[in-house]
């Protein structure tokens, strides 16, 4: 293999017993990927001859994550430090003679940008190691970088190691280096335990390459790109940090976002310009927007597919298709497989699953669409089922291009209604209407004469009914009543 060639090594092994979670702590998630996803990510623009991942706690978890990345799992079995970590992975590369990086898996604010620099860094400057470091407001928990007098990096110390004089230092390690990789593995070999953890340091190889007169460079980074993640709070400031930068992006790329605050969108969002989100808005998973759209207030979409000029109001998406001058809300609920095609609606309180609403077709509000096929220009009236569930299978029905239906009806799959057909108020369509013909199910309108008085005896209904039906009207009664009392 070249020795201009990059290979990767991530280090995703420890527990993160700060996070008190039965998930790996690189399996959480900020911004819709998990913080080993964010690192795979940062790391595969470099197109690295090979990407190895230290796996230990979860480890089952972890390699299935990695499926369909390209990255390979190095099991840990028992975790002895960063240092026997690397040891194993460079195990499995021992032909590799180019750089290699090391990272942990749980730098989720990682940018490709910044290890492009690392790397060409380090080649230029022909260095064992060049280390990637940051000046922390707080550097409490991390390892300090120790210069000499004229700046030359000398060694790293962790801080239960640290003298005070050092625990005074701002400079620290953020465990993301490039090394030689020949020079690497051979140091890699002589590390010991002897330290406060009784751990191997991949960090104490800095004073070996120092002693052997060997070069070390640094590279210095933001502190905000540099953070990792240990515990919930850390993952919570590092999803906001993450947050800030991806709507900084869409903004400039001519999106509107009326409250950054009050906005989510995950990285593998799409937004074109000139779409607008109102506060409130999470855009979640592989979700795009396109040109001249408009979301929220109080929306959540998955997955979901938004044409150029839809409106979307206070509604729930899911791997949904909103078609070009949609219309979704308010409190609607679109499920998966939910298509929308130009100009159609879907109003208040509507769930449609697994339907589709064809181009200027109506649900206005207060219905249920699951499994249908809507046409064009349909009109559904208010409180209607599509009954697609026999208890056994889902069914489908058809509602032809043209149709009107009346409120609370219940369509009881399969069934066809036909172009151009209407159906009553309150219909129950069991079989299909033809095409231009009108679907009833109820029989004619029959009243029970004096049923208030005697069924329901010495309520208010039965009162205004009587009073009603004599022509005399509860409020006069009342009036009379009230003038004949006594002063």
């Amino acid at each position: 293999m070249s020795d201009d060639a990059t290979a990767v090594v991530i280090l995703a092994a420890g527990e993160g017993t700060r996070m008190r979670s039965a998930l790996p702590k690189a399996l959480h998630e900020v911004g819709g990927r998990s913080l080993l996803g964010h690192v795979l990510a940062a790391v595969a623009p470099l197109a690295p001859a090979a990407t190895r991942v230290v796996v230990g706690h979860g480890r089952d978890q972890v390699i299935a994550a990695l499926d369909g990345t390209g990255a390979r799992p190095v099991v840990q079995d028992e975790q002895r430090g960063t240092g026997h970590a690397t040891r194993l992975a460079l195990d499995e590369l021992s032909d590799f003679t180019g750089t290699v990086v090391v990272l942990p898996g749980d730098a989720p604010l990682l940018t490709a940008d910044t290890l492009y620099r690392l790397v060409a860094e380090h080649t230029a400057g022909e260095a064992a190691a060049t280390l990637l470091t940051t000046i922390a407001p707080d550097p409490t928990g991390y390892g300090r970088i120790i210069r000499d007098e004229s700046g030359a990096v000398r060694r790293i110390v962790e801080q239960r190691d640290a003298s005070e004089t050092e625990r005074a230092v701002h400079e620290i390690n953020t465990a993301v280096a490039a090394y030689r990789a020949p020079v690497l593995a051979d140091a890699l070999k002589r590390l010991s335990a002897h330290n406060a953890a009784g751990e191997e340091y991949l960090t104490d190889v800095i004073a070996t390459f120092v002693a052997e007169g060997r070069r070390v460079g640094a590279v210095l980074a933001d502190v905000a790109e540099t953070a990792g993640v240990n515990d919930r709070v850390q993952l919570a400031e590092a999803g906001r940090l993450l947050r800030d930068r991806v709507l900084r992006h869409w903004m400039r790329s001519g999106v509107t976002v009326i409250d950054p605050a009050a906005t989510w969108v995950d990285v593998d969002v799409r937004l074109a310009a000139d779409v607008v989100l109102e506060p409130g808005v999470q855009l979640r998973g592989s979700t795009s927007v396109a040109a001249g759209a408009r979301i929220g207030p109080d929306c959540t979409l998955t997955d979901t597919v938004v044409g150029a000029g839809a409106i979307v109001i206070r509604a729930h998406a899911e791997s949904a298709e909103i078609g070009p001058d949609a219309q979704v809300g308010p409190f609607a609920y679109l499920r998966p497989g939910a298509r929308l095609d130009r100009g159609a609606k879907v109003g208040t309180y509507v769930e449609v699953k697994n339907a589709e609403i064809g181009a200027g077709s109506k649900v206005p509000h207060l219905t249920y669409v699951g499994d249908a096929t809507i046409g064009r220009d349909v009109n559904i009236g208010a409180s209607s089922v599509f009954v697609n569930y026999d208890g056994v299978r889902k069914q489908r029905s058809v509602v032809g291009d043209g149709a009107r239906t009346g409120a609370d009806n219940t369509f009881v799959a399969p069934v066809h209604i036909g172009a151009g057909a209407y159906t009553g108020a309150g219909a129950v369509i069991r079989e299909d209407v033809p095409p231009g013909a009108l679907g009833l199910s109820a029989g004619k309108q029959r009243n029970i004469d004096g049923w208030t008085e005697r069924k329901r005896a010495g309520t208010a209904a039965a009162e205004v009914a009587a009073a009603a039906r004599t022509g005399d009207s509860a409020s006069d009664k009342r009036d009379r009543t009230e003038g004949e009392r006594p002063e």
